[in-house]
């Protein structure tokens, strides 16, 4: 059984839950119940909640969010900015993305509906992930560094599918850089 003497101990054990923004609860009710060994009274101080969203940074919100503060950076030209902003969104979102996913796969053939739910916000996710790649291609080309762009239009394709709007784009984008010489016309006027 592990015994927390303080406040302090809990929060350096846990801290890096806390920061993820994962789950909340009072640190002093816990490490109260721990120490005394004694305290079986379930009130609502003792109850695990889930962190508001939109305060997490670990959300689909607070990678929304990054991509905004990226988009303010671009429109002041400011490149070094608005390019670590859009790392930081490619990696929560790619985060979120793989964490869906692992829960997808963990409750296929169990329940359904939970891997469905689940799937669907690995795709949601993947999709945001791979817009702000694009945004993070289109700040390399501005800064005259195509070959960093051209890696990440790269990924975008293979994510997205060529025939997707994105996986367009990406291309095309590949081909204004004279990576690629060949122009990719589907059929339609798309």
């Amino acid at each position: 059984m592990l015994l927390l003497s303080s406040k302090k101990a809990f929060t350096n054990c846990f801290g890096i839950v806390f920061s993820l923004g994962v789950l909340s609860f009072t640190p002093t009710t816990f490490a109260q119940s721990t120490t005394d060994g004694q305290n079986n009274d379930v009130s609502e101080e003792n109850i695990v909640t889930p962190i508001n969203q939109t305060e997490s940074l670990l959300s689909i919100d607070g990678g929304q969010k990054l991509m905004k503060e990226a988009e303010e950076a671009i429109n002041a030209q400011n490149y070094d900015l608005a390019a670590t902003k859009l790392q930081q969104a490619r990696r929560v979102f790619n985060q979120l993305s793989n964490f869906y996913l692992q829960l997808a796969e963990s409750f296929s053939g169990i329940e359904p509906r939970l891997a469905e739910g689940q799937r669907s916000g690995a795709l949601r996710t993947a999709t945001l992930r791979d817009e702000s790649t694009y945004q993070l291609a289109l700040v390399h080309r501005a800064q005259n560094k195509p070959e960093l762009a051209v890696p990440l239009l790269i990924q975008i394709i293979r994510s997205q599918n060529p025939t997707s709007e994105l996986g367009k784009k990406s291309y095309q984008q590949l081909y204004e850089i004279g990576f690629v010489e060949t122009p990719f016309e589907t059929g339609s006027n798309n």
